[in-house]
Formats: structure tokens, C-alpha cells, sequence
């Protein structure tokens, strides 16, 4: 026996696997701050990248990953474009853009605050 399903339903669940698909490729949106275009996360805090990390090697871990918190992917996550992801020594993952890891600062208190850039020389905005 067939059941009527209403196209309402049919286009929500579609829009929500679509939505799903988009979150996977594409962790990171840009946005306008106050220094310019930013690579910035879901909830649209600024992400910012750090000098000392190497291609695809997050070198900030323990206190550092408490201030600069890694932007986390999904043990399933795959890359995408250019956005990569990073396996860290504390077994997690997180996402990288051109294969640098992805960061947000713990002092940023609001979507478009910018004020991880330029700490002690080696923090900087992620641009796009």
C-alpha cells in the first residue's frame, strides 16, 4: 500500500540533508570585520591561524588549545575544497584551510570581534 506523503515534508527533509551536506563542506563561511574579510565558524566568531603550526600539524596543544580553541571536525569529516582536516595529537580532528589549522580565540566575546589578531606576533585573522 502506497501513503501520501505531503511535498512539505518531502522539500523539509531535503532542505535539512542539504543543509547537513553544506556543513560538512563547508566549515567556514567569510564575513566583514573591522580588519577586513575573515574566515569565521558557524556562529560567526573570527577564526584565526597560527604561525607556528606547519601544513596540515597543529602545533597548539595543551594551555594554547584552551585559549585558542581548534575549530573541531567530525571524526568522519572530509576534506573539501580548500578546507582540510587535520588530525591533532590529542587524537581529535579539526579543520584547516589550505592545510592550516583553524582557530577560535577564547577572548573574542562576540561574532566580528578581532581581537586574537596579531597576539605575541603568530596569531592571525584566517582570510579567505
Amino acid at each position: 500500500m502506497r501513503k501520501f506523503i505531503p511535498s512539505w515534508i518531502t522539500a523539509g527533509l531535503l532542505s535539512l540533508c542539504l543543509t547537513a551536506a553544506l556543513a560538512q563542506t563547508a566549515p567556514a563561511t567569510s564575513a566583514d570585520t573591522s580588519k577586513g574579510k575573515a574566515l569565521v565558524d558557524g556562529k560567526g566568531m573570527t577564526l584565526y591561524v597560527f604561525d607556528r603550526d606547519t601544513a596540515g600539524k597543529s602545533n597548539c596543544n595543551g594551555q594554547c588549545a584552551v585559549n585558542w580553541l581548534p575549530l573541531a571536525a567530525a571524526a568522519d569529516a572530509k576534506p573539501s575544497g580548500d578546507f582540510t582536516v587535520i588530525a591533532r595529537d590529542d587524537g581529535g580532528k579539526q579543520w584547516g584551510y589550505k592545510g592550516k589549522p583553524l582557530y577560535t580565540w577564547s577572548k573574542d566575546a562576540k561574532p566580528g570581534d578581532v581581537t586574537g589578531d596579531g597576539v605575541n606576533s603568530v596569531w592571525h585573522i584566517a582570510a579567505p
